[in-house]
């Protein structure tokens, strides 16, 4: 599978906190291209720069006309608040704590679960040794790749079988992600 995807390429991302997470909850459990013009509606909103601050004081108007559902919001205003008040630290504080404990802080917030804060750790912190095994692509490229007939295995298969994997899971969940592009 390594030789037909090529080289690892998981470049994470240096934003700050705050943004990167309303990033994240505004794309949940949507399509790119719609995540995609709602966010860039929400950081008109916000003046062109998300900070606690600035989304604490936007009017629910705005942000709801920007297209954030009364879910989204209400999460949006929680992780302002959690990070106003130090439960969600900023970027370089959070470098210092472990996995765990970041994961522990982030689910903390409305509408931030185990996995929002697994892609957190992978893909902005650039954690090497994440395996969200709650994840449909690894669990799905997984099952096809150890040939359980293309079942789904369940998530305590996979983390049996990552421990194999320690300390670069993450660089196994990126090519079991790309072996279902390739």
């Amino acid at each position: 599978m390594i030789s037909r995807v090529g080289p690892y390429r998981l470049v994470p991302k240096s934003d700050e906190t705050f943004p990167a997470l309303l990033q994240s909850i505004v794309y949940q459990q949507l399509n790119g291209k719609a995540a995609s013009t709602i966010h860039a509606r929400v950081m008109k909103a916000l003046g062109g720069k998300a900070t606690p601050r600035r989304l604490m004081s936007a009017p629910d108007a705005a942000l709801r006309g920007a297209g954030l559902s009364a879910n989204k919001l209400k999460a949006a205003r929680d992780l302002a608040e959690k990070c106003l008040a130090g439960v969600v630290r900023p970027r370089k504080e959070l470098e210092r704590l472990s996995d765990e404990e970041i994961i522990e802080r982030l689910t903390e917030v409305r509408g931030i679960g185990v996995w929002t804060a697994q892609m957190f750790l992978m893909f902005r912190l650039g954690r090497p040794d994440v395996l969200p095994t709650g994840d449909y692509g690894v669990r799905k490229a997984f099952g096809l790749l150890y040939r359980k007939n293309g079942r789904l295995p369940p998530p305590s298969a996979l983390e049996k079988h990552g421990r194999l994997w320690t300390p670069y899971r993450s660089a196994a969940s990126w090519y079991l992600w790309r072996s279902l592009d390739a």
